[in-house]
């Protein structure tokens, strides 16, 4: 074996792991009802998020973009002389992880890497996902017995990941008149401020979903003002609220934010980054594409969406080092994780508490505790 076929070793199998989306009109409230599964929210509240995916024909864009992901990754995996299988699995819709797991098996699989598209830390992003597999290797059942599932640690902060952003953020301001008047707003899903509040280590500060954003946005501010001799502002905001009005959601919503920054410069250009989703699903097409985009409009300020990473080679390739990174960790070799931004970096392997489930306790997979 060579030494390129062997920097995976001891994983046999590669899980890309997601949230998943529905990909025709009758998929679409089941859909719904298992995202928000336990959390008592009516079908007629879903009836309204519905209509986003029924709009597009009741197809969400994300599965499509998971397998393009797919075969991207499968395509560097190879270049890279590493010939280690590559399966997918969902959280929320076909192929399920219990899916995944059960081909990584039939595959031969002893020991399984998993590749989140969610590079933060905090519950919905994380540990919810740990959850999932947990739920998916006790689904398989007998079978499963044995089989040990990894993660990579979240890459909010890692060179792939920003090195993509930075460049798609020069593309667009590139040729932007006016640049020197832009605004820049990056954009993330909200989560309730107690999910925030609890996010990161279990015994740290707390706020690692807001903080890693807030680097991330930072540093892209500062690329492009140093790479175009600009001195634009940039801030974090916020789309995709869903929870009862009466619970605290992070804020600004980045619709209100467009309509204060009209107010105070109506023809200054609004960039928005979408930088906590690494490709063009729901969230981005419908609430900046669509609502973020007719606000815009509406109060008369021009209106810029960055591409998110999607398959960017620098985005993929940094993928692929993460998944080298959790090998060499596997093997005891002794790592130091590669980062674009100073301040935290999360291990591989979850600490006892970290982004907790706020509901109910629950077997989490890729964690000490």
């Amino acid at each position: 074996m060579t030494d390129a076929a062997a920097a995976l070793e001891p994983y046999d199998v590669v899980l890309l792991g997601s949230f998943g989306g529905p990909e025709a009109t009758d998929e679409v409230m089941p859909f719904l009802r298992r995202v928000t599964a336990g959390r008592n929210v009516p079908d007629e509240r879903l009836a309204v998020v519905a209509e986003h995916y029924l709009a597009r024909g009741g197809r969400s864009p994300i599965n499509d973009l998971n397998r393009a992901l797919l075969e991207r990754l499968r395509a560097e995996l190879a270049r890279r002389g590493l010939d280690v299988p590559v399966v997918w699995g969902n959280r929320n819709s076909e192929p399920y992880f219990a899916d995944a797991v059960q081909e990584a098996l039939d595959l031969g699989a002893t020991r399984v890497v998993t590749l989140l598209t969610s590079a933060y830390s905090c519950y919905s992003s994380c540990r919810q996902y740990r959850e999932d597999l947990a739920a998916a290797v006790d689904e398989v059942g007998p079978a499963a017995d044995g089989l040990v599932v990894d993660k990579v640690r979240p890459y909010a902060v890692h060179p792939g990941l920003g090195t993509a952003w930075r460049r798609a953020l020069l593309a667009a301001m590139a040729d932007l008149p006016d640049r020197d008047r832009a605004r820049v707003l990056y954009v993330t899903h909200s989560v309730p401020e107690a999910m925030d509040d609890t996010s990161g280590p279990g015994d740290g500060e707390g706020n690692l979903y807001a903080d890693q954003h807030v680097r991330l946005a930072r540093r892209l501010t500062d690329e492009v003002n140093e790479a175009l001799g600009l001195a634009v502002t940039g801030e974090l905001v916020f789309c995709s609220r869903s929870g009862p009005p009466n619970q605290p959601w992070l804020e600004p919503d980045v619709n209100d934010r467009i309509e204060e920054l009209a107010a105070d410069d109506p023809t200054g250009p609004v960039v928005v980054v979408p930088i906590g989703f690494v490709s063009d699903h729901m969230e981005v097409v419908h609430d900046l594409d669509t609502e973020a985009a007719e606000t815009a409009e509406r109060v008369g300020v021009p209106f810029v969406r960055v591409a998110t990473p999607d398959t960017d080679d620098v985005f993929v390739e940094g993928l692929v080092d993460l998944l080298l990174e959790r090998a060499a960790e596997a093997r005891g070799e002794v790592v130091v994780p590669e980062t674009w931004l100073p301040g935290d970096v999360r291990p591989s392997v979850c600490a006892p508490g970290c982004c907790p489930n706020l509901r109910a306790a629950k077997p989490a997979l890729c964690g000490s505790d």
